[in-house]
């Protein structure tokens, strides 16, 4: 039988399906709460840009958006500051072993963090392999590079082995992608020298 919010039940049991995804998702957000608290960075998840058509306005003060629609399509899912660097990045979860699709992320996502490149922020992509328990972070120039020399429509597991970086959990904070990113801030900054 199926229920509001994505829930489903089957032989007595209930299956709530209505956080599916969510877990990168919300590691990622406890990481950049983490880094707020201790003023490490300043890196918050973007909203979704909508256009609110119809509203429900109650006597009680209260309202409900009853209808309302994309705006534009979203450029990536976090942006923010860190050691006077601009960071953008977007976070994806696959189910696949052997590789993460292409189709999951979208041409206007990988122009948009090209831009960001060429205007010397930082940008990348996180991937999170359900099955394999493991979080890759994956520059945007091995990203783009990838893509322009490959005609597979997805980036095989060993690619991000060899070119992108595994991202160790832990308690506090919970995915410390920053220690990475010093990693090719410390690159790029000696290449200056």
């Amino acid at each position: 039988m199926n229920y509001p919010m994505g829930i489903k039940k089957y032989n007595n049991q209930i299956i709530n399906y209505s956080h599916r995804g969510m877990n990168l998702e919300d590691d990622i957000n406890q990481t950049n709460e983490y880094y707020r608290s201790k003023d490490i960075a300043y890196i918050y998840k973007k909203p979704t840009p909508i256009k609110v058509t119809k509203v429900d306005f109650r006597k009680d003060r209260t309202s409900t958006i009853k209808e309302a629609f994309y705006e534009e399509p979203s450029t990536t899912d976090y942006n923010g500051i860190y050691k006077g660097y601009y960071i953008d990045f977007e976070a994806k979860q696959t189910k696949n072993k052997t590789a993460f699709p292409l189709a999951n992320i979208h041409k206007h996502q990988i122009k948009h963090l090209k831009n960001i490149t060429r205007h010397g922020g930082i940008g990348f992509i996180v991937v999170r392999f359900d099955l394999l328990n493991e979080t890759y972070l994956l520059k945007d120039d091995d990203l783009f590079s990838f893509i322009e020399n490959n005609e597979r429509k997805s980036i095989p597991i060993k690619y991000f082995h060899d070119k992108g970086y595994l991202i160790k959990e832990g308690y506090n904070p919970r995915l410390d992608y920053l220690k990475i990113v010093d990693e090719f801030l410390e690159v790029k900054n000696n290449g200056k020298n």
